[in-house]
């Protein structure tokens, strides 16, 4: 009888599945031991040793695996990865028959192909060459078991993922990972956004917004910064904008005035020479907003903007001035919704008087101190129109500016009486309180966001042409439930946090200035002579916090303002913040400022997140369990009840301690005097308090179809009796928050 041929033999030694199975584990997983094999192959050894030692001695006879004994394990021989090599290549060939097609990303449709999936594992995740195509081998084998009419991209990834985990090969499935929103997501955020009255613009850009965070969390921030974040320890402001743009902006109109607007080069925009006159001036202030808006997603603050603007007044009589004003504060309505501040000041200070002033045409002309009426004028129009709507203006925002000159100028102090009725019947006015000799060169938004001159010394350098880098929050009384309520473990968790939170920054500035490099903010970094109209360098990071009345009442038994010792423990966590971020801020272009954030939508977080991992009864909030948020912005709760003069003397003790944001709003009561009692207390305030910025504020609704503002919580309009036509002004943090009665 002939001899069996030695190829016959081979071939028969892998007709089995199990021993073929065996030989594909060793060709993609590398040298396995005995024990390592039988559980891939889920055979259990007191029932199956006897039929695998057969197979494996199978395998061994016709040297197709080979045992490895240094490391006592098998591996492949070159005869195996030749056998393995050419069954992979029957079944694609089985498989290409089948003309099984994928849908692609690039919304067509193609013949699969492994290769593509190994260069996908290289490409984006940079997984070995050798380890990228066993990865693919395995992916087309588990797909060729689906019965489908075509595959996804999607679902090939998944599939792609699901073999990294198995694997234990963690970091390539994260940076493989694909971003976006499931359908049902989509459609959960098209109803809610629906119920805030915002327009479908505003559903793409969430949408987007949503894609962008998880990159942030995948792919730029460090896994424990985003662990951080995701659990509640932190909260990272502006995630979704986070990779791309700035947050706040403080301008300079000069810069404009002098220079006109110029197109990014390549694009067909044709540019704007300097203004010639008052309207062209505000014309082009809406331009520089517009175009800011595309670059940051924040608070844009045009700080001394009646004195820049005075120049261009002339001879216009005062009704013309008031109603290109007008037009102006309607646009910015209309066309700014990120919001804009307007610094105006009552008198011109010293430190801008005696420069050279930026006129028609981007002439100099004369000083700025020469305009003083125009400037007047301008800051009287904007208060007078705004008194004139019915429907109170919410942006711009106001900023008015009290030095010590003001109460010394007839003119001044009347404009100010005008701005204290603003504020008793619309609420819409904040105040700087610029008395202090460290305000001196304070500029404010209505955020509460501030810069001085402590950065450089220089309060050009330190206030304008800059602005927020970005924003991080510490939760507070999370810190205090990880501490398990003990002082020392306490603020080593705030330590930690505080650590996260300036990493975090100090990614988020690198990463801007890739963007700059890559020429993506092209309007802020415009250059004039070599200098670029913004300042990176000396953009603020800030650091915040929600939640110290609450910690402070975990710890200590009592909230801020029920106890003196509550009191001091409050201080105590703030001054220990503050010397734990000055750690970080030793370099030129790490400008570190702690701060009391507005920021309702961490506070309203993280607070839920606290509630899930702690229950309810242990976790302090406000707004009980149906609207639970944490204190922010301030250090009590603005809405308790306590006297004025002891709310104030609890908030200025911050003030100074978080000089990167702070604003006290001070609640408006029903049947408040006129303006001459508001005026009174906040000569009050600026003369005795420490309160560096503050604003008055009151419930307000207003009714659509009689035109009408009420005050207080109205359910429906008195006048008509309609619900749905109301409008309801609230606020809950720094600005405020518009919704209609529906919606509440």
């Amino acid at each position: 009888m002939p001899r069996e041929p030695l190829g016959v033999k081979v071939l028969k030694a892998v007709s089995s599945p199990l021993r073929l199975r065996i030989l594909d584990f060793l060709m993609n997983r590398g040298p396995l031991s005995y024990t390592e094999i039988m559980k891939l192959l889920k055979l259990k050894p007191s029932r199956d040793a006897g039929r695998f030692a057969y197979h494996l001695k199978t395998l061994l006879k016709m040297d197709l695996i080979e045992p490895d004994l240094e490391k006592k394990k098998y591996r492949l021989t070159s005869l195996g990865r030749k056998l393995v090599e050419v069954a992979e290549e029957i079944e694609e060939n089985a498989f290409q028959r089948k003309k099984m097609l994928v849908r692609t990303s690039r919304l067509s449709l193609e013949h699969f192909e492994r290769n593509k999936i190994a260069e996908s594992l290289i490409k984006e995740a940079g997984v070995p060459a050798d380890l990228a195509q066993s990865i693919a081998r395995e992916t087309e084998r588990r797909l060729t078991k689906l019965r489908t009419k075509y595959l996804t991209a999607p679902l090939i990834r998944e599939f792609v993922n699901a073999i990294l985990i198995e694997r234990g090969l963690e970091e390539y499935r994260h940076k493989l990972t694909r971003l976006g929103l499931p359908v049902y997501d989509v459609t959960q955020l098209i109803k809610t956004m629906s119920q805030r009255a915002v327009d479908v613009e505003a559903v793409h850009e969430a949408a987007g917004d949503a894609v962008l965070e998880e990159y942030a969390l995948l792919n730029v921030l460090p896994r424990d910064i985003a662990d951080a974040h995701i659990s509640g320890s932190l909260h990272i402001n502006n995630l979704g904008c986070w990779v791309l743009k700035l947050d706040g902006v403080m301008h300079d109109l000069r810069f404009f005035f002098r220079y006109g607007l110029s197109p990014r080069p390549g694009l067909e925009k044709i540019p704007r020479k300097p203004p010639k006159d008052l309207e062209s001036a505000l014309s082009i202030t809406i331009e520089i907003l517009k175009l800011t808006m595309r670059e940051s997603m924040g608070e844009q603050t045009v700080d001394f903007f009646n004195v820049f603007l005075a120049p261009f007044v002339g001879d216009m009589k005062p009704d013309e001035v008031r109603d290109i004003i007008r037009n102006f504060l309607i646009e910015v309505n209309h066309l700014i919704p990120s919001g804009v501040s307007l610094g105006l000041e009552l008198t011109i200070p010293r430190f801008i008087a005696e420069m050279s002033a930026v006129g028609p045409n981007g002439k100099n002309v004369d000083i700025y101190g020469d305009y003083v009426e125009e400037s007047l004028l301008i800051a009287s129009s904007i208060i007078e129109v705004m008194l004139s709507e019915e429907k109170p203006i919410l942006n711009p925002s106001l900023i008015i500016k009290i030095r010590n000159e003001t109460f010394k100028d007839g003119k001044a102090e009347r404009i100010l009486f005008e701005a204290h009725r603003l504020a008793l019947k619309r609420g819409t006015p904040y105040f700087a309180n610029l008395i202090l000799k460290e305000q001196r060169y304070a500029s404010y938004a209505a955020t509460g966001f501030r810069l001085a001159s402590e950065w450089s010394g220089d309060w050009e350098l330190d206030t304008l042409r800059t602005g927020i880098l970005d924003s991080v929050v510490i939760n507070l009384p999370r810190a205090c439930y990880d501490s398990g309520g003990n002082r020392g473990r306490f603020f080593e968790q705030l330590r930690d946090k505080m650590e996260m939170a300036a990493r975090a920054l100090e990614i988020k500035y690198l990463t801007i200035k890739e963007r700059i490099g890559e020429n993506l903010l092209p309007f802020l970094t415009q250059c004039r002579d070599g200098d670029p109209y913004y300042r990176l360098e000396n953009s603020s990071r800030l650091v915040g916090f929600v939640g110290l009345n609450e910690a402070v009442h975990a710890i200590s038994g009592n909230p801020i303002y029920q106890s003196e010792e509550s009191l001091k423990f409050a201080v105590e966590i703030v001054k220990f913040l503050s010397k734990e971020l000055g750690r970080y801020s030793n370099r030129p272009d790490a400008r570190f400022n702690l701060s009391m954030v507005s920021c309702r939508d961490a506070a309203e977080r993280l607070a839920e997140l606290d509630i899930e991992r702690y229950g309810l009864a242990k976790v302090r909030v406000r707004g009980g369990r149906r609207n639970p948020a944490y204190t922010d912005m301030t250090a009590t709760p603005f809405d308790v009840g306590i006297p004025l003069q002891r709310y104030l003397r609890i908030e200025e003790q911050f003030h100074r301690l978080t000089p990167g944001s702070h604003l006290t709003p001070i609640p408006l009561r029903e049947g408040e005097n006129g303006p001459e009692s508001l005026l009174s207390t906040t000569k009050e305030i600026v003369n005795t308090h420490k309160i560096g910025f503050y604003t008055y504020s009151r419930d307000m609704a207003y009714c659509n179809n009689c035109d009408r503002l009420f005050y207080g919580e109205v359910v429906k309009c008195p006048l008509c009796g309609s619900v749905k036509t109301m409008t309801r002004f609230v606020r809950r943090s720094a600005k405020y928050a518009t919704k209609t009665l529906n919606s509440i």
